[in-house]
């Protein structure tokens, strides 16, 4: 049987679940599946900040045409994410009730959470994909043949060594950071989490105290790693996790890029805060029993003016916007 539940260490450190279906969609074939216009199906939902990416990086280069998506209820019961937004509560292109369906179908023994990303054969109805990280390079590098006309280059080749690098320590202290001190099940492990976190967010403030943007002079996948964090940090993280030594309101660097990216097409509009918050404070009844869903926070400081442009730099390089 394949084990990829979530786990809790001896310390009472929570640990992440590994991704399950990890074959890659390829240009060139030499995958178990290839890349091909209308064959591939996103399924996201809009609360979740790892789908966040994806459907951030298939708007930024146009593939809306390319790969279509599906959307989930940001409600799951204990049968997993539900396609009850749709008519008949079915999917209308690959006509699955749960996903965990096409996870079933594409390993019955699978035995942990069904997690979104993950990309549908639609010829099959199985989980071609479901690995986060590796989708959004592949959308980048793979299916370029396929980008709209103007796509900006968000994983430059140039770049990639320095990308990578900050998206590794976003990844450990600010993605799963929230997380680590969410689901964190002594003092020990959570101060830890909350310690290394907050050092994270003090570390990038100042790497963005005189650069526009993480990597380069444009928006990279760092930036919009980063930025799916930050667009929850207010409404979620700071009180259901316990994140809360700053709201990113009060960390100036920071709350000011992350408007800029919110101001950008791609970004804000891809957004959905109902589906954020209904997901986190009525899904872990562990956290938050009652389910009740905080009415705050105040929205409207997004949309004020961030006085980024005087750094320089242009949010889609020598591309343009979608």
């Amino acid at each position: 049987m394949t084990s990829t539940k979530d786990a809790v260490t001896a310390r009472g450190e929570w640990v992440r679940q590994a991704n399950r279906f990890t074959e890659r969609i390829t240009a060139d074939g030499s995958s178990a599946y290839p890349v091909e216009p209308g064959r591939y199906r996103l399924v996201v939902s809009l609360a979740c900040p790892w789908a966040h990416r994806s459907v951030i990086v298939r708007r930024l280069l146009g593939l809306e045409d390319v790969i279509s998506l599906g959307v989930v209820d940001p409600i799951r019961d204990e049968r997993g994410w539900r396609f009850t937004l749709d008519p008949r509560g079915r999917d209308p292109v690959t006509g699955l009730e749960f996903l965990s369906e096409a996870y079933l179908a594409t390993d019955p023994d699978f035995d942990g959470r069904f997690t979104v990303p993950a990309v549908i054969d639609t010829t099959t109805g199985k989980v071609a994909t479901n690995d986060y990280p590796q989708l959004t390079l592949d959308l980048s590098t793979q299916w370029r043949r396929h980008h709209r006309a103007g796509a900006p280059e968000l994983y430059p080749e140039r770049l990639r060594a320095e990308i990578d690098e900050v998206n590794a320590g976003v990844f450990r202290d600010v993605n799963q950071g929230v997380y680590r001190c969410g689901f964190a099940r002594s003092q020990e492990a959570y101060e830890e989490a909350f310690d290394a976190l907050f050092a994270r967010l003090d570390a990038l403030s100042e790497r963005l105290r005189e650069r526009r943007y993480l990597v380069g002079d444009s928006i990279t996948e760092a930036d919009i790693r980063l930025f799916t964090t930050l667009v929850r940090f207010d409404a979620v993280y700071h009180g259901h996790f316990k994140c809360n030594r700053h709201k990113l309101t009060e960390l100036p660097v920071l709350w000011a890029y992350a408007r800029d990216l919110f101001q950008t097409p791609g970004f804000g509009d891809t957004v959905d805060f109902d589906h954020i918050k209904r997901h986190y404070y009525r899904t872990h009844p562990g956290i938050n029993p009652n389910g009740l869903v905080p009415a705050g926070p105040d929205l409207s400081g997004w949309h004020t003016e961030h006085g980024r442009e005087a750094l320089g730099g242009s949010a889609f390089g020598e591309g343009t916007a979608p």
